[in-house]
Parts: C-alpha cells; structure tokens; sequence
C-alpha cells in the first residue's frame, strides 16, 4: 500500500526491523587540518574564528568543552541509551525539560538509534539531508571536543561533575547529529517517553517547554532614529543541555554571527549579524496528533479495512550490574505505538511532525549569512525546519518580521472535526484523529519540503514598520493594531483571552511608543528598551490593585481550616508594594502567595474559578480581563491562607524575591508566569518554612537587545546562569551577579570592539 502525509513521516522515525548503519565512530581531524583562534573577551565570551567550516566547528568544540564538557558529557550517556549503566535505572535521567527514570530514558533513546533515522537522513540530499557546510562544522565541532578531552585527560578535567569519571569518552558525529535531531523532537515524542516506553504516570504530560520567551522586532516607526532593533528573552532550563552559550562565529568573508547557542549545537539559534537580528519564542501550535488505532490483535490493525501488522522492535539496555534488560515496543505506519491507553479494541500511535527533521541547525546557519530580512524568509522557505518556534527578526532596513515556520501537522479545522477520536491521556490538548481510514491521514501542500506539513504560504506571518511581539501567546495579537485571524486552530486559537505576561509586553511597547512610561520621549533607543523591559512588573498586582480596599476593609479572616487571622499588616504591606518584583520588592512574595492561592483545584466537573472582576472581552483583548473579585469567598480564603501560612513560618509579611529566590546563592529578582512577570523566574517547589524557594531553575536565559545602526549593530546581553556550568569556573556566576543587578554586557562584535578589551586572551588551537 502507498503511504503519504503521516505516515511518511512517521516512518522516518522507527521501523519494525531494520538493518542499521553505525556513524559512531569519534570524528577526526581532517588529516590534521583544523586550526581555528579562540578570542576570550569580558566574562570569558568566545569568539571564535578559522578559515572554514571544520575548522570553526573545531574551535568552537574546543571552547565548549573548555567550559562546559561535564554537561555534553552527561548528555551524549542518555543519547547512548547509557543511563541505567552508570547511574541506575531508577535515577532521573538529566533531561532538564522533562527528567524520567533513567531505564524509561535508556528504552527510549536506544529505539532511536536502533531505528537507524539518523544514517537515513545523513543519506540524504540538503535541504532533507544536512548541508556540506553543516556536516564539516559538525564533525570539527566533536574533533575539538575530543582534542581538548585528550589534551587535559579525564582525571585532570577541572569540573568536579565528571571529573575522573568512567562515563566520560570522546564524542562522536552520531552523538552530534542525534542531539539536532532530539532538539528538533524535544516537545513531540521525546516529551513522551513514558507513554512509548509504557511507564506513563497516571496525571496527563507536562511535555512542552516550561512557557516562556519573550521577543520583540521594532522597526523604523517603533525607534527614535528609525534603526531595526531585537529584544530576545528566551526562558529555557538554567542547568542542563538546554543551556544557551554565549558565542561568536567568525569566518572572514562567509559568515560573522554573534548571540547565544544551545548547548552541544554548532550553531548559533539567536543572534545578530551586522545586518539581520532574530529570535524565537516557543510557539504553541501543535507538533503531533494520535492516531486511534483499530485492533485486530495485540500486534496488528486495520486501515481501510485492511489487517497491518505492527512493527515490533527490541531494545535491549544494560544496568549497573551487568545484567540486560530487554523491551519490546510496537510501531505502526503512523509512527510508535504508545504503550498507554491500549484496550483489546483500540491502541494509539504517535505521528510527531518533527519525526525526522535535522533541518533546523541547517537553516539557523542560513540564517546567520542572510543580509536582509528577504533573505532570511527565502532561508525559511528553503529548509521548513523550525521545530517549535516563532521567529522575530528585523533588519538595517528597519523592518520588523514576525512568522510561525514551526513544524505542524496539516489538519484542517474540517479534518479534525471529522476524524476526532477522545483521548486516552488526560489533558492532552493534541489531536486525536482516527486511524482506522487513510481518509485522516494529514493533508499535503504543494510549497511543503515534506509531505504531512503545513508549507509557507499556510503559516502565520507579518511584517510591519513599527513592530510586532509575542510572549508564547499564538500569532492572534502579535501586533494588536493588525491581528492575525483565519487560520486552522491546530497553530492556535485566534480570539481568545491573553495570559498576563504577553498582555504586559505589549503594555510595555505601547507605553513607550506613547512616552507614557516615564524614560523620556517616545520611542525605542538601546537604553529605553534596555530599561523598558528590566521593569519587573507584576501585571496581575497592577491590574487588581484597585480592588484591594474592598478585600482589605476587614481586619481578620477565617483560613480553609477555620482559624481567624489579622490580615491588616498583610494589607498595610500590599499597599506600599511599588508591583514591581526588585530584589527588594516587600509585598512581591506576599501577593505571588496569594495570587496562586486564587488559583486552587476544583472538583470534577465544577468550573474552574476565574478572580477577575471584569472578564474577558475578545473585543478588548489588552484591556480584559481585569479587576479582582474582593467580595468572593475563594479570594478572601485566599488571603488568609497565604497570612496564615507566613505566620506558621514566623516568615515576615515583607519577603522579598532577593530574600526568597536564589541560584548559586546570588539573589535573583522577578516573578513567576501566572502572576504577568514579563522576564520571570521559576522554581520548582513551595516557599519553605525558612523563607527560601527551591532554587530558580528556568527564567531569562540569553537577554539580548541589539540595535542594527548603520555604523553596524550596537549590543547589550546577559547570560543569566553565566558561561560556564562548572563550579570551579571563574564564569559560573559572573554574569549571574550582573543579572542580579540589572546590569548588562556590552557585546564586542567588531575586530576593534575585540581587540580594545583590556582582559583579552587569545590562543591558537588545531588537530
């Protein structure tokens, strides 16, 4: 039978039983060719230059392996499938998005390799397969890595994590291309391991990123001398391999690209160049639909009343003790059968957008010597292989550029209405279509690079003058004065009511546009967006603060277990709060406590209690919701319960984030998602008895605002965790501090910008 849309793609990602063609072998020098300069300027920042692309790619592994090897390390032993071998198989697996015991971790990257989908797409022509350019800067890459792992020895590598440890080896190409591949699948199939594997847990999956990012592209008509400027605030992990590293990539004549590169990755995914500036921000458009299958047996189906049988696959992982484990999974032509939700009658398949999609490093590097924004959009075109994201760009020309090129599925409103099936995992928004009729298979577009995708002429895109934004809200209001409509709902629900952090945003830009935010005259500069978006509003304080009279007008209330407690120090404290998260923000603790207090559980089939006193209004999509219910019940509980809770702690009612937030000990500002901070912090766990959250592990990363002159880009940035993951680093927390201090970094981009550094150091490194 001829298979198309879904099920091509699904096929990319596992087979029943394949004959696989091993690349891991540790890359070498290309008969001793590699050469490249590392230049360190302030703060330990590379900037990194050679002659061609191995031998950047080599410079840059080289200087990432300086910084950082422990972390990459770690992460090419669960690429291998290695985890239970050296850590036990119980123990979570180093994912810092979404950590799973390590033998589900192991079952699942084995069945990747073992698929053989690399060395497939490796065979294959650019723009499917990788270009020339990207496979020699990858093999360099894994060529330094390993040159500055065999020059130090792994008993003498200076970070204590991996130091001396049986776990650390040279890398390879596979390992290399295996990560790309992971980035690209990272809110897709590797978001659900436990599901394929069949260790699911009972709750519903917490697959994507945690939501963050910001990014802003202001043209000509948004700046005060009229230049292209980009503010980018990716929210990603701050431990683990989803770091970014701060970067600058230089060949003389072919490529100069400076900004922030995630971790194991030859390229740099946001940045500037002396033209182009661009960044992303997580897009909420769906990446994978189910299938619901119909059974024949345990192993087999039908479609189109025909019997298939399902592929079935061995895994075999290794623990610490010697002994294997072995684990069957099943596939089916849509992709892997989940091992959840099956019954003697259905059974479900995951068919992930992103299946086999190492597209992605090739177009950032495109990206990177684009001269215009056309040429950046012709890049996008040309290789279809953002994963997940939106892109936000500008150029010397001043204009600003909004797209969603991200991978999606090619379901109609129609289709999914037609072919919808229930879901069997709890609170999964993804479609479940019926797989039992090749009549639900995705649609195909002629402009697509792949069968099964959505191709450039069906995604949301616009470029304006003055500018556009978006928080990780969908494509509706990039800019409210042009909205976005009209497109299927698997990219996202147009009309629908904004969180607080996107409506704080595009309050910060209109405030500034009209001078009414007290930085001066209207308009962007450096400066102005530099302050503007260091403001640490709290938007859900600001927009209730005019109900709190009304909450406050009683001095005592009852907690949810009935005991009367003095609100009135509470009160007295929200009162002089400025709503702004500072280090010394007393009251911006006291309000998060009781702003997620409003947000408590509700019983099966109860609505879900909404705070705010005026509600949303989809004809007044900034302006609503807003206003807090003081007279509710659940609102007066909540204030309560968060006094009560301080006072049980003997916590003084003036906490403030300098006091409660830290990482690596340095005091960290800013508040959390629900509360409408615009660069927040997260912490995984509750305010503890001592006054302390658990350390803040996700929140700005990769802070860059760049201004396009035509004097060439002016740059501030901020790595908020620093450059390096190592402790014993004099750059594990530099950075860190100045973030603490709302200081930036000026960029040195320009060979005099480099070379006036007093604290330059620069070495020469080849293989």
């Amino acid at each position: 039978m001829k298979l198309r849309s879904a099920a091509l793609i699904a096929l990319a990602l596992v087979a029943a039983v394949m004959v696989v063609v091993r690349t891991d072998v540790p890359a070498l020098a290309d008969g001793g060719r590699y050469a490249a300069e590392i230049r360190r300027t302030e703060y330990g920042i590379p900037h990194i230059s050679a002659k061609d692309y191995g031998g950047l790619g080599f410079g840059y592994g080289y200087a990432f392996a300086q910084d950082n090897l422990c972390v990459l390390a770690s992460w090419v032993v669960t690429l291998r499938g290695e985890r239970s071998r050296y850590f036990g198989p119980q123990a979570k697996s180093d994912d810092p998005v979404r950590p799973v015991a390590n033998l589900v971790s192991d079952v699942y990257y084995k069945s990747v390799a073992d698929s053989g989908v690399v060395p497939r797409l490796l065979a294959r022509r650019s723009p499917l397969g990788p270009t020339d350019e990207l496979r020699r800067l990858v093999d360099g890459y894994v060529a330094g890595y390993n040159r500055y792992l065999e020059q130090t020895g792994v008993a003498n590598l200076p970070d204590p994590t991996c130091r001396g440890k049986a776990w650390v080896g040279p890398i390879t190409a596979t390992d290399m291309w295996n990560n790309l591949l992971d980035l690209s699948r990272m809110v897709g199939i590797a978001g659900m391991k436990e599901y394929v594997v069949g260790e699911a847990e009972a709750e519903g999956p917490e697959r994507r990123p945690a939501a963050g990012s910001n990014a802003w592209a202001l043209g000509r008509r948004a700046t005060r001398d009229g230049h292209g400027m980009v503010l980018a605030d990716p929210h990603f992990p701050w431990n683990g391999i989803r770091r970014f590293y701060q970067v600058q990539l230089t060949i003389p004549g072919v490529l100069d690209v400076s900004g922030g590169s995630l971790y194991g990755t030859p390229v740099v995914q946001i940045g500037h160049n002396a033209t182009v500036a661009w960044t992303h921000t997580v897009s909420h458009a769906q990446r994978f639909t189910l299938y619901q299958l119909d059974l024949v047996d345990r192993t087999s189906y039908r479609v189109d009343g025909r019997t298939e049988p399902m592929g079935r696959q061995e895994v075999r992982v290794t623990l610490q003790d010697g002994t294997v484990v072995d684990h069957t999974l099943h596939t089916s032509r849509y992709g892997p059968v989940l091992a959840a939700g099956q019954t003697g009658k259905v059974a479900y398949a995951l068919a992930d957008a992103n299946a086999g999609n190492l597209r992605a490093a090739d177009e950032w590097l495109a990206m990177a010597r684009a001269r215009n924004l056309t040429q950046l959009r012709a890049t996008q075109s040309t290789y279809q292989g953002m994963p997940f994201v939106h892109t936000l760009a500008t150029d010397a020309g001043g204009s600003a550029y909004f797209a969603d090129t991200s991978m999606v599925p090619h379901v109609t409103d129609a289709q999914a209405e037609r072919c919808g099936k229930p879901s069997p995992i709890p609170g999964l928004e993804e479609y479940v279509l019926d797989g039992s009729t090749s009549a639900c298979l995705w649609g195909e577009d002629r402009d697509a690079v792949v069968p099964g995708i959505f191709g450039p002429a069906g995604q949301p895109r616009l470029t304006r003058a003055d500018y556009v934004a978006n928080s990780n809200n969908t494509f509706w209001m990039t800019n409210p004065s042009a909205p976005l409509t009209g497109y299927p709902r698997v990219w996202g629900k147009a009309r629908t009511e904004l969180e607080p952090r996107p409506r704080v945003s595009l309050d910060m830009i209109a405030q500034r546009l009209s001078g009414a935010d007290g930085l001066g005259a209207p308009g962007f500069t450096l400066e102005t967006l530099q302050a503007t978006v260091q403001g640490k509003r709290n938007h859900t304080f600001e927009l209730m603060r005019s109900d709190l009279p009304g909450l406050c007008r009683d001095s005592t209330l009852t907690t949810s277990a009935g005991k009367r407690v003095d609100v009135r120090e509470a009160c007295r404290t929200l009162r002089r709060w400025n709503g702004r998260a500072t280090l010394d923000g007393q009251g911006a603790i006291l309000w998060r406590e009781f702003f997620q207090r409003l947000g408590r559980p509700t019983e099966p089939g109860e609505p879900v209690f909404s705070p705010w006193r005026v509600p949303f209004d989809p004809e007044r999509p900034v302006a609503t919701p807003r206003g807090l219910k003081s007279d509710d019940p659940v609102v007066r509980l909540a204030l309560a319960d968060a006094v009560a809770a301080f006072q049980a702690g003997d916590i003084p009612l003036t906490l403030t984030p300098g006091q409660a937030q830290r990482y690596s000990s340095v005091p960290i500002p800013g508040c959390t998602e629900g509360e409408g901070c615009f660069d927040r912090v997260r912490m995984r766990g509750m305010l503890g008895a001592n006054g302390r959250y658990p350390e803040v592990d996700t929140g700005s990363t990769f802070m860059m605002a760049v201004e396009l002159t035509p004097a060439g880009p002016r740059t501030r940035t901020i790595l908020t965790y620093s450059l390096s993951a190592d402790p014993s680093s004099p750059h594990h927390t530099d950075q860190t501090v100045l973030f603490s201090r709302g200081q930036w970094v000026t960029e040195r981009f320009t060979e005099a910008e480099i070379a006036a550094d007093p604290k330059l150091r620069t070495s020469t490194v080849s293989g």
